[in-house]
């Protein structure tokens, strides 16, 4: 029997972080606490950092990585549904689709826009039998998750063979003021013109701490051997704008 891995946290160890928590307990809290806060007025935030992105890249992402009409999806982290409305888009009526987040505040959200199934839960922990979905996707989320490898044995898990798993995220800019330049956007710019459009709530410490967890994130090197290690092939990385990140993978 294989020896189960030590925790890779998404994050490496960064002072700036203990500004926002300093045990894993306290992160679940206190990220739990944001995303219920800033629910109602994430949406215009979200497009506001999207840089153009938005809906059409979703829904491209989801479609080049293979999701197609009668597919059964989990969108694991799912928010508000910006991902989910896609993918739920795509599956079509003969499709099934999961939304899981930790945030009932973000799924309350979400129910807004979709009808789906929505679950209360973390990615380390799915609520799902074995070999239940054909793909699995994750938007701009993978920050927040305490350990890769046991979110990705997860997904191995719930997937069905030959499903597959695909990871949305923002990449760190490789050249330093650009880099300077999207920690500015994020942190100070989004959360300015969300509050002067007055369709909601604080964003700004959200999206301060989206602008630390960028920084503090994990090269991709690690994030594909801990997918290797969950046991999924044909794993790789992409990048769109020089800042969109595409990680997938596939259950032999």
């Amino acid at each position: 029997m294989n020896p189960t891995p030590e925790p890779t946290a998404a994050l490496k160890s960064d002072p700036r972080m203990q500004q926002y928590f300093k045990s894993e307990d306290e992160r679940r809290a206190m990220t739990q606490a944001m995303f219920d806060e800033a629910a109602s007025g994430y949406d215009k935030a979200e497009a506001l950092t999207a840089m153009g992105s938005g809906a059409w890249y979703r829904r491209d992402v989801l479609q080049r990585n293979g999701l197609k009409p009668g597919m059964a999806l989990l969108d694991v982290a799912a928010g508000t549904g910006l991902v989910t409305v896609a993918g739920h888009e795509l599956v079509g009526p003969q499709g099934r689709v999961w939304a899981l987040d930790p945030s009932p505040g973000m799924l309350s959200e979400l129910r807004k826009k979709v009808k789906v199934e929505t679950l209360v839960a973390y990615a380390e922990a799915i609520p799902l039998p074995d070999a239940q979905v054909d793909f699995v996707s994750m938007g701009y989320a993978l920050r927040h998750v305490s350990d890769l490898n046991l979110a990705f044995a997860e997904y191995l898990r719930v997937l069905r063979p030959g499903g597959r798993v695909c990871i949305m995220e923002i990449s760190r800019p490789s050249n330093r003021v650009l880099r300077g330049l999207l920690h500015f956007h994020l942190s100070v710019i989004v959360p300015v013109l969300a509050r002067l459009t007055r369709r909601h709530a604080d964003v700004q410490r959200l999206w301060a701490y989206y602008g630390d967890t960028i920084e503090s994130a994990l090269e991709p090197q690690p994030i594909l051997d801990a997918l290797k290690r969950a046991g999924f092939v044909d794993v790789g990385c992409s990048v769109t704008l020089g800042v969109f990140r595409e990680y997938t993978g596939r259950r032999p």
